[in-house]
C-alpha cells in the first residue's frame, strides 16, 4: 500500500512537471527571454536520472535505519490529522537543517553544488539533483522515526515536499501575497539560487519559509534598483560542464587542498568541514567574507558621495521596513 502510494505520487507529478515546463518555454519565448538552453537542460535531467540510481540502490539501507529507529521509537502517535500536520513540519524543519548543513560544510556542500551549478533558472534546474545525497540524507529524518512517525510516511511526505520545491524553481511567478510570509516561494527560492554575496546561503526552506525568519537565514528578494539583478549559478563558473565534472568537480579541489604540504592538520579539517571557500591563506572567500567585503565597499561608497548607491541604500531601507 506504501508503495502504491508512492507511485501515485510519481503518476500524478509526472504529467504536471511536463504542462509546467512547456508553458514556461510558451511564456519564455513569447517573452524573448532565455530561460532554457537545450544542453543545460540536458544535463538537469541526466542528474535526475544519475540520483534516482543512487536513491535505488540506497533505499533498502535507509529503510533499514529508519526501520531501526521506529523499532526503539519513544512514541507511538495515531495516524490523523494532526499526526500528517506535525510530520509535514517536522519532514520540513529536518530537512531545512540538512539543506543547511549543505551550505555550511563544505564536505556537504561538495555533494549539493551541483544543484547550484546552472546559470539559468527555470522548473528543470529542480531536477538538477544533488546526485550523492541520498547516501546520508536518510540520517537526518532518522529522529522522526525515533519520535514515532512511520518509515514509510516520513518519505511520502518528503516527496511531496520535494514537489514543492521543484515547483519554486521559477522566474515566471512574482510574488504570491500573504503566501510569501509563510512559504518558500519562487521569488524566495530565486535568492536562494542567486550568486550576488547579498543573497548567498540565504532561504534553505523547501516548503515552509519561517524557518530562515527563525534561525537568521532569511533574505527578501529585492528589485534591482534596490540591490542587483540576480545572477545564477556558482560564484565561480565551471570551465569544464561534462557530467563527471558537474558531479566530482568540488571532490577533486577538496582532495587538492588536502594534499598540501604546507598547511597543519587544523587546515585540513577546514579544507573537509568548514565552511565553503575558507582558505588558510585567504586566497578564496567565504560567503560571508564576500559579504562583508560588498558592505564594506557600499559604505566607502556612500561616503564619497555615490548617487546610485545613496538611492539604493534609501530602497534597501524603504524595503525591510
Amino acid at each position: 500500500m506504501d508503495v502504491l502510494k508512492n507511485q501515485l505520487l510519481f503518476i500524478l507529478s509526472t504529467p504536471l512537471y511536463v504542462v509546467l515546463i512547456a508553458l514556461e518555454l510558451c511564456i519564455s519565448h513569447f517573452q524573448g527571454t532565455r530561460s532554457y538552453s537545450l544542453k543545460d537542460t540536458a544535463h538537469n535531467f541526466y542528474l535526475s536520472l544519475l540520483r534516482g540510481g543512487v536513491e535505488l540502490l540506497t533505499r533498502g539501507v535507509s529503510l533499514i535505519v529508519l526501520s531501526a529507529a521506529f523499532y526503539y521509537r519513544l512514541f507511538s502517535p495515531e495516524q490523523s490529522f494532526f499526526y500528517w500536520c506535525l510530520l509535514l513540519l517536522s519532514v520540513d524543519f529536518m530537512h531545512y537543517w540538512l539543506h543547511r548543513a549543505s551550505h555550511f560544510c563544505r564536505f556537504f556542500w561538495a555533494v549539493h553544488v551541483n544543484h547550484h551549478s546552472s546559470p539559468h533558472y527555470n522548473i528543470s534546474v529542480g531536477f538538477r539533483s544533488a546526485v550523492l545525497e541520498p547516501f546520508y540524507n536518510f540520517l537526518f529524518l532518522t529522529p522522526l522515526a525515533l519520535a514515532g512517525f512511520r518509515p514509510a510516511d516520513i518519505i511520502l511526505v518528503y516527496a511531496i515536499t520535494e514537489i514543492w520545491a521543484v515547483l519554486t524553481h521559477t522566474e515566471k511567478v512574482k510574488k504570491l501575497g500573504w503566501l510569501e510570509y509563510i512559504m518558500n516561494t519562487p521569488s524566495h527560492h530565486r535568492v536562494h539560487h542567486a550568486s550576488n554575496p547579498k543573497y548567498l546561503d540565504k532561504n534553505m526552506g523547501s516548503l515552509f519559509i519561517f524557518w530562515d525568519k527563525l534561525f537568521g537565514t532569511f533574505q527578501k528578494e529585492l528589485p534591482p534598483d534596490a540591490y542587483q539583478s540576480l545572477k545564477y549559478g556558482l560564484t565561480s563558473p565551471l570551465a569544464n560542464e561534462k557530467l563527471p565534472h558537474l558531479v566530482f568537480h568540488e571532490w577533486a579541489a577538496i582532495l587538492a587542498d588536502l594534499r598540501r604540504k604546507d598547511i597543519t592538520w587544523k587546515d585540513r579539517w577546514l579544507y573537509l568541514f568548514g565552511p565553503p571557500g575558507w582558505s588558510h591563506d585567504s586566497t578564496r572567500m567565504t560567503s560571508e567574507q564576500m559579504r562583508q567585503q560588498e558592505n564594506d565597499e557600499s559604505k566607502k561608497n556612500l561616503k564619497q558621495g555615490s548617487p546610485v548607491l545613496l538611492r539604493r541604500n534609501a530602497m534597501q531601507e524603504k524595503q525591510q521596513i
